[in-house]
């Protein structure tokens, strides 16, 4: 009995073990828990926020490392160069047509741009009137020299009729605090100390874009938002009157192939950051993939729609994701199921009789040596019957619902003792 079950055993077991090995080979390795994001200047907003990220990730053992650049234009060439695997670029930087490497993942806040100009004593409604003027657009390579260009080209503005400079932003802010240039453009945070130092400085205005609508009109990815008076500082009533601005959005982007898993875990910390309310803000307004110049990650898409999976909400997420991953294996332990599930109670019978059956040697010997025997020869077996009746009771613990073929043993070996003991008197 044992032999045959061995038989069957071993081979569904090594049919199993080949399954598994087999389907292992279609399992992608677990990803390296670790991101490299490029941001921006420290000093800049992208850089700030990306501090956030880290803090966050860091504690579901994600090690995240920041590389600081110039602006939206370097970290897409880092992104092309694989430095890094996620990025920080402003909205409209950069369209699919210009690059297939790079797939949006979130857009994560508003930026607006700010022009500030020095007040001489006239108050500027519209770009044009910056003919002549001196002014600085932002580094070259940043997501302000971008849309700064763009905008001034729209309002027939160029180093042909104006002095255009590259500054960065705290040289531009300088400059036009000492009389060195007369306008500055800036895409920053409301939170920018260079935003608020010039907001309070009497001597500098800012903007309004009376035409805001027509330029959220006319590109996608600008958006008309108004800035209230006293938003900045009630007490010292910055802005003194409503502004209207231009916003673009800051956007997280990362290289085609990178880790799905990265990508969701990230998008879980991008969500508990900014679908608070803000400035500009509505509650659960960011993230989103609304607007955006460039095509989204496929796993982004999945996220937004469907949020977290089942398994996420019950799991921390790296079992969740190990989990996830290991479903593949499914498929070979279904199809092995089904026929041993067909097969698991006549072998389950087969179990339980065997316990039963395998005395059946012994008895049958027994009776077929009390014939030929002699006195001294059946009390030895006399002996013998009896001790496995004891053994038989000991050892053999069956269900209730074998205990016919239990008590037919029984009855089997009682009829050869009465044999023996007929065959003694």
């Amino acid at each position: 009995m044992k032999n045959r079950f061995f038989t069957i055993s071993i081979p569904i077991l090594l049919l199993i073990v080949a399954s598994f090995y087999v389907t292992s080979k279609f399992v992608k390795p677990a990803p390296k828990k670790e991101i490299t994001i490029v941001t921006g200047s420290k000093d800049g907003n992208y850089y700030k926020t990306a501090l956030k990220y880290k803090q966050l990730l860091e504690k579901v053992k994600v090690k995240v490392n920041l590389l600081t650049s110039k602006g939206s234009i370097e970290n897409i060439k880092l992104l092309n160069e694989n430095k890094a695997d996620v990025a920080f670029i402003q909205n409209g930087t950069i369209t699919s047509d210009e690059t297939k490497n790079i797939k949006a993942i979130a857009s994560t806040y508003y930026e607006p741009l700010w022009v500030f100009y020095r007040n001489d004593g006239y108050k500027i409604d519209y770009l044009i009137q910056l003919i002549t003027k001196r002014i600085s657009i932002g580094e070259i390579g940043s997501g302000t020299y971008d849309l700064s260009s763009q905008l001034l080209k729209d309002n027939g503005i160029s180093k042909d009729n104006s002095k255009i400079l590259t500054l960065s932003n705290n040289e531009a802010k300088n400059a036009l605090i000492n009389k060195k240039i007369d306008a500055m453009f800036i895409v920053s945070s409301p939170n920018s100390k260079i935003i608020n130092q010039l907001l309070a400085d009497p001597n500098i205005n800012l903007i309004s874009f009376k035409r805001a609508k027509a330029y959220s009109r006319k590109y996608s990815y600008l958006q008309s938002i108004k800035l209230y008076e006293g938003t900045i500082d009630l007490y010292k009533n910055l802005p003194d009157e409503n502004i209207n601005l231009l916003a673009t959005t800051a956007n997280l982007v990362a290289k085609d192939g990178f880790s799905q898993e990265l990508i969701r875990i990230l998008l879980k910390k991008v969500k508990e950051i900014h679908s608070k309310k803000g400035l500009f803000e509505k509650e659960n307004e960011f993230p989103n993939l609304t607007n955006l110049k460039i095509e989204s990650n496929e796993e982004a898409k999945i996220y937004f729609k469907n949020g977290d999976t089942w398994l996420e909400k019950i799991f921390p997420y790296w079992i969740a994701a190990n989990i996830d991953r290991l479903k593949i294996f499914l498929i070979p332990l279904i199809t092995l199921m089904i026929p041993l599930l067909k097969g698991a109670f006549p072998l389950y019978q087969w179990s339980m009789r065997s316990k039963i059956y395998r005395w059946y040697d012994e008895v049958k010997q027994i009776e077929k040596s009390i014939s030929i025997q002699n006195k001294q020869q059946l009390e030895k077996e006399l002996k013998k019957i009896q001790q496995l009746q004891d053994e038989v009771s000991k050892e053999t613990k069956v269900p209730l619902s074998f205990m016919g073929e239990y008590y037919n043993l029984i009855m089997h070996i009682n009829m050869i003792e009465q044999k023996i003991n007929t065959k003694l008197q």
